[in-house]
């Protein structure tokens, strides 16, 4: 029997298999990547008996994966918020699956091992952009006002350095990250030994920088869209400004165009007053999908990108 543990390379997906572990111990091959690589139980080749540990990616986008999985006689435990598809109907599958706004995966895996190492919930749901759920599952550990800041930067840091093309655009491998939280049970205790955070923090303040200098090429009462070059900066700070341009205006939706081969890669964000359909419209163009209040396309060509914003106005245009 071989066990896989197969999860997003950003915060969540980081922070939610480190709960898990920290609760029940378990040597395990790990398959993960960027943010956007998603279709990861493809890359698993199991045999009958295997355990399949999956989190934070989209099992329609796995859907192909799970099912051959499963058809091969492998155990598979799935944590997920994003959209579904059809759910297998299979006794070697385990779903904990909610795709709720206010909810992400590792606040699931958080109910699962009801609350045993909270704080990197905690940690997760800040790096998602969830502030406010974030807020609600620290407020019964009565955490430092101080602290609590510090899992909020710590939760953007990790989540900043899941954004890029390939993994040669992060400064950390994500594999690599888990491996460097994996002996911490209190990110507190994380922050003060490793030199992780402050690396990853001082890299996204120096980006961030270059974006925000950068003036909105459409802009309307309920939208506004900006374009980055094709560089790595751009493809690392794109995930991280985007939601914070959500948190600035939280009555218009935002779409960060990142410069690609023949097009762009995007990012959108509904509204925060309106955390909604941002998957509706992305799931309009070939390689788009997301979450709700959160979501993207992978490709988007030049031509386009004028399609793009005018869904966005049709969705969020008071009126």
């Amino acid at each position: 029997m071989k066990f896989y543990d197969i999860f997003n390379g950003d915060a969540d997906g980081i922070c939610a298999l480190h709960q898990l572990r920290l609760a029940n111990p378990q040597s395990s091959e790990l398959i993960t990547g960027v943010k956007r690589d998603i279709a990861l139980v493809e890359r698993v080749l199991p045999k009958v008996g295997d355990q399949l540990t999956v989190l934070d990616i989209s099992l329609r986008a796995n859907a192909r994966g799970v099912e051959r999985a499963l058809q091969v006689g492998a155990h598979i435990q799935y944590f997920d918020h994003h959209a579904t598809g059809d759910l297998p109907r299979h006794p070697n599958f385990k779903s904990h699956i909610d795709t709720a706004d206010e909810v992400c995966t590792s606040l699931l895996v958080d109910q699962y091992l009801a609350g045993r190492y909270r704080l990197w919930a905690v940690v997760a749901a800040f790096g998602d952009n969830l502030i406010a759920s974030a807020l609600r599952a620290a407020q019964p550990l009565e955490i430092d006002r101080n602290d609590l800041a510090r899992l909020h930067e710590l939760g953007e840091a990790l989540n900043y350095n899941a954004y890029g093309e390939t993994v040669d655009d992060l400064y950390y491998p994500p594999a690599d990250l888990y491996h460097c939280i994996a002996p911490y049970a209190d990110p507190r205790d994380f922050l003060v030994d490793e030199p992780v955070f402050e690396v990853l923090q001082q890299a996204a303040a120096e980006d961030l920088a270059r974006a925000e200098a950068l003036a909105p090429e459409w802009q309307s009462e309920a939208v506004a869209v900006y374009r980055l070059p094709d560089a790595a900066w751009s493809r690392r700070v794109n995930g991280v400004w985007s939601n914070r341009l959500a948190q600035a205006e939280p009555e218009r939706a935002h779409a960060v165009l990142v410069a690609q081969a023949g097009g762009y890669r995007v990012n959108v964000r509904a509204p925060r007053s309106r955390p909604q359909s941002a998957e509706v419209v992305c799931s309009g163009f070939t390689t788009g999908g997301g979450r709700a209040a959160a979501a993207g396309i992978n490709h988007l060509p030049e031509a386009e990108v004028s399609i793009l914003v005018a869904a966005l106005e049709r969705t969020y245009a008071t009126p």
